[in-house]
């Protein structure tokens, strides 16, 4: 299948001939949907907690703070492209000789860019755009409304204006505070002193693309005193790139590997699901994992952190718990109650079912069982009431095996083709808001390899379209769907509003991204 061209190509890259063969085999093969049994709800699967009780889980994280490592790690390499996709249409599609705005939002039903144009003097770049349009066109204030909004968008996507649209989202204007402007990488930095420092250090690690990393770079030298003095807290900042080494081949309709106009073979980034590479290369105790879009503005995210501990503090108590169980088993010499103790804990506390005929088993069967059911990695994850249509998020799932567990399942896992799979997503009460905090190391101290707890069958499949031919790609499995199969799992409900990403520039204008 592969020539002598091809081999060197797949060798410069660290790619081995057996993993493409396999990622060839899985395309034509298909993909492998969840088996959705329920949707995880309140009290079956999902826990809800009282004020008191979030204040005792918060009391348990501050109380230990300072005692462990802590990094915040915040995958940024995601451009901002797809933020101003109405506003390249808009560009493509808008001539103010021949039509008014609203003639050409009602032609295109494109209520986005009124929506665009009524709200830009509230956009936290509208200074820089204007600045940069009159420099440019001394003319300007004797334009049209129209032609000055068509021009303000070309300056501001233009690669010979400011270029918005190439820069990562982490590193465009987000918030604005009376003359000063923000990133969402700054407000990052900002928000990880809330709650995700120890003694007045903050550890963050970004994923970045190679080609954005010093602009990242120069933005974290740019603002690092000032915020350090402010805040009285030291940034310890690091990158890392998805590895090449993840990248997936894809198919054409003819199931032959798709090449470039070179005849190389096109290799494609595997989604989030590759990050977990650089995940596994953190050595922390606790880690935080955020969107880089997600992220409010300073007065909202004080109140908003208290949430942030609460998830760290179920990690925490349930981790102690393990430990202390892990080290009995180590220990030996238990009754039949410990036993009893430790696989309802298993059940009730890590929604972890237990084997039917677990109670047959002798002493030292049971220690096993016990002893390989614990001793994973652990996550805490935030879940989110349903507004609108259900998404993906959690749901109980039984795999190839026969076992069941509670994951995060995404709409591309789900055979909507099978109406009992269709069902039960349309009882889903909660989605996933990608908020979650991650214990990797073991009761001896030891860093888990992550890459061990992963089900290879939950990779996604998706149509895509290379210059103009529709092509099938392969993506791993999800960060936190596939490659944290195998992680026990604690689902916490938590408020909507610790969930506010901008997927379009529009999304600027809510009250979270505006300082009142």
């Amino acid at each position: 299948m592969f020539s002598d061209q091809d081999i060197k190509q797949l060798k410069s890259k660290g790619i081995s001939v057996k993993a493409v063969e396999a990622q060839v085999t899985r395309l034509k093969e298909g993909m492998t949907f969840s088996n959705l049994l329920a949707a995880a709800t309140v009290d079956k699967g999902i826990e809800s907690y009282d004020g008191n009780e979030i204040q005792n889980f918060i009391d348990l994280y501050e109380a230990e703070q300072n005692n462990i490592s802590i990094v915040k790690f915040v995958p940024a390499s995601g451009a901002a492209t797809r933020m101003f996709k109405f506003l390249f249409q808009f560009l493509k599609g808008f001539n103010p000789a021949k039509e008014t705005l609203e003639k050409y939002a009602e032609r295109k039903n494109d209520n986005l860019i009124l929506i665009f144009a009524e709200g830009l003097e509230k956009f936290p770049f509208y200074k820089e755009v204007i600045s940069k349009v009159k420099q440019s066109n001394p003319d300007f204030e004797s334009l049209s409304r129209d032609e000055k909004i068509l021009l303000f968008v070309k300056t501001m996507l233009d690669a010979k204006g400011l270029n918005y649209s190439f820069f990562p989202k982490g590193l465009l204007p987000f918030h604005k505070y009376n003359n000063e402007v923000k990133t969402a990488f700054e407000e990052h930095l900002f928000e990880s002193t809330l709650y995700a420092d120890s003694n007045r250090q903050a550890n963050l690690h970004f994923t970045v693309s190679k080609n954005h990393q010093l602009y990242f770079s120069n933005e974290l030298s740019k603002i690092r005193e000032t915020l350090e003095k402010q805040t009285k807290t030291t940034f310890n900042v690091s990158f890392s790139y998805q590895n090449e080494a993840t990248e997936t081949v894809a198919l054409a309709t003819n199931d032959d590997v798709v090449r470039k106009e070179d005849g190389s073979i096109l290799f494609r980034p595997a989604g989030h699901g590759a990050l977990l590479e650089n995940l596994n290369k953190l050595d922390n105790d606790l880690i935080f994992i955020k969107n880089i879009d997600n992220i409010v503005v300073s007065g909202r995210n004080i109140g908003l952190s208290n949430y942030k501990k609460l998830l760290a503090g179920v990690l925490l108590e349930a981790q102690q718990k393990v430990f202390s169980y892990l080290h009995k088993l180590d220990e030996g010499h238990l009754v039949d109650s410990d036993f009893k103790v430790m696989a309802l804990f298993l059940r009730y506390r890590l929604n972890v079912p237990i084997i039917v005929d677990f109670e047959a088993y002798t002493a030292q069967e049971k220690i096993e069982y016990l002893k390989e059911k614990l001793n994973r990695p652990i996550r805490v994850c935030g879940m989110v009431k349903n507004q609108g249509e259900p998404g993906g998020g959690p749901f109980w799932v039984k795999d190839k095996n026969g076992n069941t567990s509670l994951q995060i399942v995404e709409f591309a896992q789900i055979n909507f083709g099978k109406k009992n799979q269709q069902s039960i997503v349309y009882k889903a009460t909660h989605f996933n808001p990608t908020d979650l905090v991650c214990g990797v190391k073991d009761y001896k101290g030891n860093k888990f390899d992550l890459s061990k707890f992963v089900d290879p069958e939950a990779a996604f499949i998706t149509t895509k379209t290379q210059n103009g031919v529709d092509i099938q790609a392969l993506e791993l499995p999800g960060l936190w769907n596939g490659s944290m199969a195998y992680w026990n799992s604690i689902f916490v409900e938590v408020p909507l509003e610790t969930f506010n990403p901008v997927k379009t520039v529009n999304d600027l204008l809510k009250p979270v991204h505006q300082v009142s």
